[in-house]
């Protein structure tokens, strides 16, 4: 690239890059990196021309102050080190700790030159969360009953999310820079699902795990769970009652002032870097499906005082079929299914704050001084986004990298996604206007779950596209390194190749609701050979690997929700991915 500047290996050079680096990090933690809103905004300069006068007095939270960088490479803290593994070999597993993922080379798309590590200099390291799920799981329209045809419909777990996710926050707290480089990291992506319900309630509690403060995942009675977990029924697990219900007869634990717990207040410490934010289905979507035009009807049912608990195999199989197959965007045919169950549904205390939330409700929130922690203001997000009704972005990483975030999700309905003409061609004058710098994208689709290509009803003319589309577009630009996401709740590492030459890694995390539990580190190296490398190392939440059922603390209901994912019927250990999809050195031909 012709701006990538080469580093002589003299120590006065090294000396000075280190420098640079931490001079970008000032500017990312300032929020002086910005590009564009997703509306065609120029590309703001960078170096010193770009910062505010504010940008070198940018403080650091007291308490949140990352630890001094280590001598790179480091396994610490990392899945290289210790991987959570069962102690355990039948019954309910419990867990221990297991031996590390090893690195692997991937040479799919170049080849590796030997003697690189001595030369390499790092361009960028950031952190990915995804699909971290926050579950309000008292709210009356989720679907725990489709349990009764899909056991993995419900999960024993999700009463836990906001004390696992604060644990992931501890553990990216608590690294020392990147693994592989040593290199301060510039920032933590969230590619989207960050709330389940698309539910205020879980939008506040997002916005405070990632910058801080203090959460009490509950709501309706204030003082009492009320859900599927009291509710006596066998078909869930009633871990505080004596119920001989379906998963302790699988040897789940009867543990008395569990749900107490689960409603009790978490506090989070919040990043201790900047954090960026791109949305799935489930943020912009009732229950990650039914479209922006969903029935006014769900609307009114999230709030209200009734819940449905239980129906019948063959009801339930008929619903989680209406869902896959995209047979109900609007969500009338749902409406229909919960009128028709009216009398079965059970009292529980009505809540506003289980209302849905609207796009423009998410950008405000992220626009909110309340929850800007460590910044950038509006986590890449901008007034310029409100006011175009727009969900994506992009942003400077460093002098060298930029960022581009892409909202997939198709209002028209459906968890599938697609893209939109004019975001495609906003994405291609981004690129085009930055071709002398590398670019990393952001989504939360992967290219083969963008095949839902319904037309938004607020832009019914705003053709949508393919996963197979996006990828074609982001081939023709040669700055383009890598397509980082989620969705799928998998680790998997997909290499394309274009035949003009063009080249790109599309990594993809597994969630932060199905174990394995995993985030992601991803650092971008020049290897001054004619090639570049992006290593991949994944992290599991700070909890300890094992568990005490006397220890309902924060942290032991974190390592607590580590295990139960483990051991949730209908769990898939393939969602681990292969060795190659995990630890991994990618490398690609530099343009």
């Amino acid at each position: 690239m012709s701006r990538i500047r080469s580093v002589a290996t003299s120590a006065a050079h090294k000396g000075r890059e280190a420098l640079e680096i931490n001079r970008r990090t000032v500017l990312a933690a300032a929020g002086a990196v910005s590009l564009s809103a997703g509306i065609g905004y120029a590309l703001r300069p960078t170096g010193s021309e770009a910062a505010p006068a504010a940008a070198e007095e940018q403080p650091v939270a007291e308490g949140r102050k990352a630890p001094a960088a280590a001598l790179a490479p480091y396994t610490k803290g990392t899945t290289l080190a210790s991987v959570a593994a069962p102690r355990n070999s039948s019954g309910y597993r419990r867990l221990g700790d297991g031996a590390g993922w090893s690195r692997v080379l991937r040479s799919d798309l170049a080849a590796a030159k030997s003697g690189r590590e001595s030369r390499r200099t790092a361009l960028a390291a950031f952190v990915q969360f995804t699909d971290l799920h926050l579950m309000d799981v008292q709210h009356p329209l989720r679907l725990e009953y489709v349990r009764a045809h899909d056991r993995h419909a419900w999960r024993p777990h999700e009463a836990l999310t906001v004390p696992g996710a604060v644990s992931l926050v501890e553990r990216v707290n608590a690294l020392r820079g990147a693994p592989v480089t040593g290199s301060p990291l510039h920032f933590v992506m969230t590619t989207g699902d960050n709330t389940d319900n698309n539910a205020h309630s879980e939008l506040e509690w997002f916005m405070k795990v990632m910058s801080g403060g203090r959460i009490t995942p509950n709501t309706g009675d204030p003082h009492h769970y009320e859900g599927v977990q009291n509710s006596g029924m066998k078909l869930y697990w009633q871990a505080s009652s004596t119920v001989r219900d379906q998963d302790k007869a699988l040897g789940f634990p009867h543990l008395a002032g569990y749900l107490a717990a689960a409603i009790r207040e978490v506090r989070s410490p919040g990043l201790n870097l900047p954090w960026y934010s791109t949305v799935g289905n489930h943020d912009a979507l009732p229950l990650g499906c039914y479209g922006s035009h969903a029935d006014p009807y769900l609307a009114e049912a999230a709030v209200a005082g009734k819940k449905l608990m239980s129906v019948g195999d063959a009801e339930a199989k008929k619903l989680q079929d209406s869902i896959r197959n995209a047979q109900d965007p609007k969500g009338s045919g749902y409406r229909d299914f919960l009128k028709a169950h009216a009398r079965s549904m059970r009292s529980v205390t009505a809540d506003e704050k289980r209302a849905p939330y609207t796009s423009a409700d998410y950008l405000k929130a992220h626009l909110d001084p309340a929850y800007q922690g460590l910044g950038p203001v509006g986590h890449g997000y901008s007034s310029a986004n409100v006011a175009a009704g727009t969900q994506y972005y992009a942003f400077r990483i460093s002098d060298d990298v930029i960022g581009i975030s892409l909202d997939t999700t198709d209002a028209g309905g459906h968890y599938d996604g697609s893209i939109g003409s004019v975001q495609l061609a906003w994405l291609e004058k981004t690129l085009r206007e930055n071709k002398d710098s590398y670019a990393v994208v952001f989504s939360h689709h992967t290219g083969k779950s963008m095949t839902n290509t319904r037309p938004d009803p607020a832009h019914p003319s705003d053709r949508r596209h393919t996963g197979a589309e996006l990828v074609t577009v982001l081939n023709r630009h040669a700055n383009v390194l890598a397509w980082v996401n989620g969705h799928i709740h998998r680790n998997l590492i997909t290499p394309h190749k274009a035949s003009n030459g063009n080249s790109f890694w599309e990594i993809t995390t597994a969630s932060h609701v199905d174990y394995p539990h995993l985030a992601r580190i991803v650092e971008l190296v020049d290897n001054k050979d004619g090639t570049i490398s992006l290593f991949t190392t994944l992290i599991e939440s700070a909890a300890p690997h094992r568990t005490d059922f006397a220890d309902l603390s924060q942290t032991g209901l974190a390592a607590l929700y580590r295990e139960l994912a483990f051991n949730a019927p209908g769990a898939s250990k393939a969602l681990a991915g292969d060795p190659t999809d995990r630890n991994t050195e990618l490398v690609l031909k530099k343009a």
